[in-house]
């Protein structure tokens, strides 16, 4: 058995379009006034056939139309991308198939449209409800449209996860709490919880850096904001099964598993990234992000921009840095054949519970996920 199968493969597709550019956003999105869905479909059926022809016919776990707003695409461009991907795979029975989707670009009959070219899992944007809050943070949509688009995803897909972001501007634990509450609430079975982080090369970064962003919570306070999160999502029986991701048991995100778990996927798309077993080597995957640059490369036979080999002791430090991102942490013996972690640096950071070992895991504890990102530095040194 090859690594990659301790994690599963997936197919990721990305759609860079949206309605407006968010400015906390660092992801590959784009406005644009024009969109021939009919290329594009083109692009990605071409593209689908190419990864087929070199992974062969791998038993296929998850499907994920992230973005950009994947819900901007036609209903039958997404039908045929699917038929297209079940012709070149087998896929497992209960195959798990995402669509991102923000409140604003809902409508109950393009949803219908969705479900029936077999999208069985939905992945909303609300990012706050709170109407202050979302105009400051770009978002179109209003609390009430939210909660409109909410009730027909949920009466459309059995699966409907949403996005929330916290540690906003002039925000208080008092406030996030009720917020919280209240998303809670509305019948989700998984939530994905981010504290608001300033990017550079965002509108944000720009206007951070000439000291316009007033009102962030210090260190502390979106530290607490991070414990009240886990309190209460604990409490209302959606623990943490990652850092930043809530659910209750079974409605976990399958697609991000993978990433976690360091299995494999194909990246398609402007700005994909990828990572697949090929000929016994794991190799890395990216694409042109520049959406016409992309178009024009697929429609010549490749929309990659880069293929190397990920070099043994790398793969242990992306499966250290994914894995421990899983409340279930990781595997010590497939990090094992991978690296060798510093013994001194584990027992030290045992004995600040930061860490801790039970048979084969390796996890963070409730503290060590706090600063997880300072862990992993210190494993990884």
């Amino acid at each position: 058995m090859e690594d990659w199968q301790n994690g599963g493969f997936g197919l990721y597709l990305h759609w860079p379009f949206c309605a407006s550019k968010c400015p906390y956003c660092d992801f590959n999105s784009h406005v644009s006034a024009q969109i021939d869905q009919q290329r594009w479909k083109r692009a990605y059926l071409s593209e689908i056939e190419r990864l087929g022809r070199e992974t062969g016919p791998r038993v296929l776990d998850t499907v994920f139309f992230g973005g950009g707003t994947p819900s901007l695409m036609d209903p039958e461009l997404v039908a045929a991308i699917i038929d297209k991907i079940r012709a070149t795979w087998p896929m497992r029975n209960d195959v798990e198939i995402t669509l991102e989707a923000n409140p604003g670009s809902i409508e109950a009959g393009r949803f219908r449209g969705y479900r029936d070219a077999g999208v069985n899992r939905v992945s909303m944007g609300l990012q706050a409800l709170n109407d202050a809050d979302l105009k400051r943070l770009g978002r179109l949509h209003s609390v009430a449209e939210a909660r409109a688009a909410f009730d027909i995803a949920r009466s459309t897909f059995d699966r409907v996860s949403f996005d929330m972001i916290y540690a906003r501007q002039d925000q208080t634990p008092e406030a996030w709490s009720r917020e919280l509450r209240e998303a809670i609430a509305m019948a989700v079975d998984h939530l994905s919880l981010y504290q608001l982080t300033i990017e550079d090369g965002t509108a944000f970064g720009a206007r951070h850096a000439a000291g316009g962003l007033r009102g962030l919570p210090d260190e502390d306070n979106a530290a607490d904001m991070y414990h009240l999160t886990q309190d209460i999502c604990d409490a209302a029986g959606m623990p943490a099964y990652e850092i930043s991701n809530h659910a209750r048991d079974g409605a976990e995100s399958r697609h991000n598993r993978i990433y976690w778990s360091a299995g494999d996927w194909g990246g398609i798309g402007p700005g994909a990234h990828g990572r697949l077993t090929l000929g016994g080597t794991r190799t890395a995957t990216e694409t042109e992000t520049a959406p016409l640059k992309w178009l024009l490369a697929a429609e010549r036979g490749s929309g990659e921009t880069l293929r190397e080999p990920v070099a043994l002791s790398d793969q242990g430090a992306e499966y250290l840095m994914m894995g421990l991102r899983l409340t279930e942490g990781l595997s010590l013996a497939r990090l094992g054949q991978m690296t060798t972690l510093d013994a001194a640096k584990v027992k030290g950071l045992t004995e600040l519970d930061m860490i801790e070992i039970d048979g084969d895991r390796l996890r963070a504890t409730r503290g060590g996920r706090a600063v997880l990102n300072a862990v992993i530095r210190e494993l990884m040194a």
